[in-house]
């Protein structure tokens, strides 16, 4: 084991750099065997860390040959610097000078895709976090902030297209048909937020007239081949740029934003500064090739790295440790967004479903960390759901805390105050304080403890004194290197429903310790900051049913002994559309639970009716009101997921959790299976696609139904399917067509299940983001017996290891989505990914590590599990050379 794989890093260990860069210049040469860059920085020693003394300079770099170092003009020779595997360290500097570095490097080598790479046709770089250090020798951290000038040349014939940060200062052409841009970025940045791209590019070109009347320059820079991808693209870009400047008043700063799509990009996108990489399954969208979810998937990345302009760009994070300061604070941002684009209860409902099935996970796990991580030994292994979108909750909550104008006002002062800085989490927090007035030293704990908080409640009503009381206790498990947590502050919205499903007014009785107007409404949120507490409503003639949490206003498990009748009446008359989804979610859930137990015992499967019923009515109500949204019906007639189901299980019944799921799948498909042909009729058109939000909604509710359809294993649902596949005109009801069949896989639909997806092939095959859908719908398929087809796709000819796209769409649905094939007891799954871990570990760490997850989660299982998953584990640590990344996770997993 390398040291370096050993080495962590802390936040109480945090100290202000030595040496600021006030301006920094490069010049890249690139050339097809290797690209030469020299920088030159203007430096000067740091005045926030006084005078005692000069302090050595030492600068990040990694896998650079180093030609040439200039101090002030002179070049030195290797006797006045030492370099090692990451640094470059001149013991003596003026306080203020010029440091000029010549390297080379092999961008058509770096698998790894951090720094600068090649990318099939095209030269680009990924530098957050850490990969600027793979360009040249710098000061890579976020709180050293400069001003960036960039000359990039290059062959004209094969890199027309020469790009950097900021505007364009100059061009030309030189010697032996190569030619050069130059690029200035006036705003400064830190070096993670430096983007290059050089290509044979096109673009689709728009523009946007700002609040103030400025005239913004949009460009979409892609392959020709992809020139009829980007319009969507671009109408969401002004769309998010209309809503920052509404709802936060942000206006863009720059005269041109560029967006390049690039096909080998280990992350989403990337928000470098007026120029973002983009992941060209995040970018590129038509309806032939694209699903309604990879549109709505488009419109919110766009929107995400472009809030990024200013919450992470003109304000970053002072440290790795603040990164949710950038990312929660965006995630927030682009998920209100989307809510405004479409169904905002939808929304929520898909917001919380990953929080719940992904982050909850991580908080049961080894790598489970606070929002604000105290430590680290690689940082690319926190860019997480915790830091993301655990980050945007804690957000949220302190938004709904202030209200809308008070929030409005905070971010006003966020950004203004802290512009062209570097800060934290407690800076953001702060100006929280100062402008509401609230105390929230309690609440800062959601950035310093890890885990998810549990909550149970119980009610207690007196009808002689017309009260309801609500207990609440919360508690939360240990976790690495936090055994002990003091209680969160969590704001609880909640209602109280009558017998008849009707809002009772709420009046909460308050004691001594509380103070302030005690107003009547609908609706209450409950501050509750104690280990336990009981809040007291009077007035309540009757019973009551509490609705809580409505919206989710608070990350936590939340556990309420509801009758089934409670949750019958709250499905069919609770206001909410979260709150309703949840008891829909919640009623399945007890029914699953008592499935399981019954399969465990060896007994026979009843079905508890009532589930049938509730979903009756939302089939019922679909046909009947044409008001209702028929994105929210869909979700209500969705089963909680098999991830969901482990992630709620002390010990994981892999194979029971998904007969029982699939018993009651059916069940309901062939009580309701009126109901379903009805519905599905209703919903079928043949009308031109169109991207809104109603047909969104009308797409999602009829493959819903289709997909239960197909559990009947019916001659003449089969007929459907094939009828709506070969009709379709659009990606979203061909691939829905398919997904049925391959879901729902029998005997006698084989020979159509075949077909399909060989047409599918044959028909998309030059389209590289749709082979991606047609890898994943395949490898994704829960199927115990399945190994063998995961390792054919590997063999097929348009999967390619190095393309984390690839790799996600195969060996990450097949792990991640497959529960019954990757759990196999004899044990190939684990080796499997195994195998492909220490594979990628020497081409990829970063998509390495990523893998990994589904291993980590050994403690969840039998102990027969238990055994082979930590075998495994134990493998890929015992690998030679074993990258950082991969080596933390295996690591910390194994303790």
């Amino acid at each position: 084991m390398k040291e370096a794989q050993g080495k962590t890093i802390y936040l109480k260990d945090y100290l202000p750099p030595s040496y600021v860069i006030d301006e920094t210049h490069l010049i890249f040469k690139l050339f097809e065997d290797k690209t030469l860059v020299r920088s030159r920085l203007l430096m000067r020693r740091n005045p926030a860390v006084g005078q005692q003394g000069l302090a050595e300079l030492v600068l990040n770099g990694r896998d650079l040959e180093l030609e040439k170092v200039i101090l002030d003009g002179e070049v030195l020779d290797s006797q006045h610097y030492t370099v090692s595997d990451d640094t470059l360290v001149i013991p003596t500097v003026p306080d203020s000078f010029i440091l000029e570095c010549e390297t080379t490097i092999k961008p058509q080598e770096n698998t790894s895709l951090e720094g600068l790479y090649k990318s099939r046709v095209m030269f680009c770089t990924q530098c957050e976090a850490e990969g600027f250090r793979k360009i040249t020798y710098y000061l890579d951290r976020p709180d050293v902030l400069s001003i960036f000038t960039t000359r990039i040349e290059a062959d004209k014939t094969l890199y027309p297209v020469l790009l950097s940060n900021g505007n364009n200062l100059a061009s030309g052409d030189l010697e032996d048909g190569r030619h050069f841009v130059t690029w200035e970025d006036p705003f400064r940045k830190a070096s993670y937020l430096f983007a290059l791209v050089a290509g044979k590019l096109k673009s689709v070109e728009d523009s946007y007239i700002t609040c103030s009347g400025r005239k913004i320059q949009l460009q979409i820079f892609v392959e020709e081949k992809d020139l009829d991808k980007c319009d969507f693209a671009i109408t969401s870009l002004k769309k998010a740029m209309k809503w920052d400047e509404d709802v936060y008043g942000r206006e863009y700063d720059l005269d041109i934003f560029m967006i390049v799509a690039v096909d080998d990009f280990n992350m989403g996108a990337m928000e470098n500064k007026g120029l973002n990489i983009f992941n060209s399954s995040c970018v590129l969208a038509n309806p032939d090739t694209s699903t309604d979810q990879a549109f709505q998937r488009i419109e919110a990345i766009v929107a995400h790295e472009y809030f990024h302009n200013w919450s992470g760009n003109r304000v970053t994070c002072r440290d790795w440790f603040q990164l949710s300061l950038k990312e929660g604070f965006t995630v927030y941002r682009d998920s209100e967004f989307s809510a405004d684009m479409g169904s905002r209860a939808v929304k929520r409902i898909e917001d919380v479903s990953f929080l719940r099935t992904v982050q909850f996970a991580e908080d049961n796990g080894p790598m489970a960390h606070s929002v604000r991580p105290e430590s680290y030994m690689e940082i690319s292994n926190f860019y997480t759901v915790t830091v993301y979108e655990k980050g945007a909750e804690v957000v949220r909550m302190q938004a709904n805390l202030l209200g809308p104008e008070k929030f409005r006002q905070a971010t006003d002062l966020y950004f203004q105050r802290f512009d062209g800085m570097a800060v934290t989490t407690e800076d953001f927090v702060q100006v929280m304080e100062e402008v509401s007035g609230l105390d929230l030293v309690q609440f800062r704990r959601w950035y310093s403890q890890a885990g998810t908080p549990r909550l149970d409640v119980s009610g207690k009503y007196d009808s002689q004194l017309n009260t309801f009381s609500l207990t609440i206790s919360q508690s939360c498990l240990p976790t690495p290197s936090q055994a002990v947590k003091d209680p969160f502050y969590i704001p609880l919205r909640m209602a109280l429903l009558d017998p008849q499903g009707k809002p009772i007014s709420l009046c909460l009785e308050l004691n001594e310790k509380e103070s302030g107007d005690n107003d009547v409404s609908d609706e209450l949120v409950l501050h509750f900051s104690e280990a336990e507490q009981t809040f007291v409503f009077k007035n309540v003639i009757e019973q009551p049913v509490p609705v809580l949490s409505r919206g989710f206003s608070a990350p936590v498990k939340l556990h309420y002994p509801y009758a089934r009748d409670e949750l019958m009446l709250l499905i069919q008359h609770e206001q909410d559309g979260f709150a309703r989804w949840e008891a829909s979610q919640q009623l399945a859930l007890q029914i699953l639970d008592e499935l399981l137990l019954l399969h465990q015992q060896g007994k026979a499967l009843a079905v508890d009716e009532r589930i049938t019923a509730a979903y009756a009515s939302v089939l019922e109500a679909a046909v009947s009101d044409s008001s209702l949204d028929k994105a929210m019906l869909s979700n209500l007639l969705l089963l909680p997921s098999e991830a969901y189901l482990a992630e709620l299980a002390e010990e994981v019944d892999v194979d029971g959790i998904h007969f029982v799921r699939e018993f009651l799948r059916r069940h309901l498909a062939a009580e309701l299976e009126t109901k379903l042909l009805t519905v599905y009729e209703d919903c079928r058109n043949t009308v031109p696609y169109l991207f809104s939000a109603e047909e969104i909604a009308r797409r999602s509710l009829q493959n819903t139904v289709l997909n239960y359809l197909a559990c009947l294993d019916k001659p003449e649902c089969w007929e459907l399917i094939e009828k709506q596949f070969k009709t379709a005109n659009n990606m979203t009801d061909s691939s829905a067509a398919i997904r049925a069949l391959v879901n729902n896989p029998s005997e006698q639909s084989k020979a159509l299940r075949d077909e399909l997806i060989a047409g599918f092939y044959e028909t998309w095959q030059h389209e590289n983001l749709v082979v991606d859908q047609w890898f994943s719908m395949q490898s994704a398929v829960s199927a115990p017996d399945n190994l063998g087809q995961i390792v054919s796709l590997m063999e097929h000819p348009a999967f390619d290891i190095r393309n984390p796209n690839k790799v996600r769409s195969v060996i990450g649905a097949f792990c991640h989505n497959n529960a019954v094939g990757f759990h196999q007891l004899d044990g190939s799954g684990y080796d499997f990914l195994a195998d492909q871990v220490i594979t990628l570990n020497t081409l990829n760490p970063q998509i390495a590590s990523r893998l990994l997850t589904p291993l980590t989660r050994w403690k969840k299982f039998s102990t027969q599990r238990q055994e082979i998953m930590k075998a495994a584990l134990n493998r890929i640590k015992e690998t030679p050379d074993l990258s950082r990344d991969v080596f933390e996770v295996v690591s910390k997993s194994l303790q």
